[in-house]
Order: C-alpha cells, then sequence, then structure tokens
C-alpha cells in the first residue's frame, strides 16, 4: 500500500513537473531548470537548487517577504495606501494554489496588477535562478500543501 502511494505520488510529481514546463515553454517566462522528481522527497526540485533559491530569496526577497517566507501577518488586509502586503510564500497564504507558469509570472512581471508593490524580476534574476526561488520557499511546504500543489496542478 504504502509503495503504490509513494509511486503515484512520484507519477504525479512528474506528471505537474513535465506538464509546468511544457505550459511555460510556450512563452519567455520558460524554466530552464527544472528536474525530474527528486528520489527522496517526490518534489520536483534538487537539493542544490533549493540552495541556491536560498541566497537568491536572501539577496531579493526576504526584506518583503520575511525569514523562511513567513510573509506579513496581515498579508491579506490592506495597507493604508490601499495596496497589499507581501504574503507568505511558505506554505500558509495562497501562493501554493498556482502552478509554476503563475509563479514564474508574478516573479517576472511583479505583484503591482494584483495590487502589491513587489518589483517586477524579469531583468533582475535569471530562469534558474527564477526556478530556485520557487523551489526554496516550496521547500517551507508541508507535504499535505505540497501535495494538494500537485494536485491542483494536476489539470492545469
Amino acid at each position: 500500500m504504502m509503495r503504490s502511494t509513494i509511486r503515484k505520488s512520484k507519477s504525479l510529481a512528474t506528471f505537474v513537473v513535465v506538464t509546468s514546463v511544457l505550459i511555460t515553454a510556450c512563452s519567455d517566462q520558460a524554466p530552464s531548470s527544472t528536474s525530474a522528481p527528486d528520489e527522496i522527497t517526490g518534489r520536483w526540485y534538487s537539493e542544490q537548487q533549493v540552495l541556491l533559491g536560498n541566497q537568491i530569496y536572501d539577496a531579493n526577497c526576504i526584506d518583503c517577504h520575511n525569514p523562511k517566507a513567513r510573509g506579513i501577518f496581515r498579508w491579506n488586509q490592506p495597507l493604508e495606501d490601499g495596496s497589499y502586503p507581501p504574503p507568505p510564500l511558505n506554505g500558509s497564504a495562497h501562493a501554493w494554489h498556482h502552478p509554476i507558469s503563475v509563479l514564474l509570472k508574478t516573479i517576472n512581471d511583479g505583484g503591482i496588477q494584483m495590487g502589491g508593490k513587489m518589483p517586477p524580476f524579469r531583468e533582475v534574476l535569471k530562469d534558474d535562478e527564477k526556478i530556485a526561488v520557487i523551489a526554496y520557499f516550496q521547500s517551507f511546504w508541508n507535504d499535505e500543501i505540497y501535495s494538494r500543489w500537485l494536485q491542483r496542478n494536476q489539470s492545469k
């Protein structure tokens, strides 16, 4: 039973990674460094991507999204100027709902169109650095959230 569940999880993870790559391959936001699911964790990213993502996050994201991608406490309530504060990326807010292609679009284009203040990083970060940042903050997602993300994005 356990092996069957692990096998299904790995198959689902592979499907999601391949689907995400195919979806984004037709755009200018195609990830260049997604990998097959990690044999130990079953997740699409590698330990090296998480380590690189940590460095990129610390240099570019931590000031707004806080350590360990915690975001701001009342992230879903507008500030005095009407904009929204940076959300948590650690699986406790809405970032886990989105496929990699949407997360990349937000990194590339920024969050201003969605009511936030995040600047665009299209010209600041390389594609593999953007993918690594996603790997880094997804590494904080517990197995339940990650599994729900896989299931939710399987059909997209």
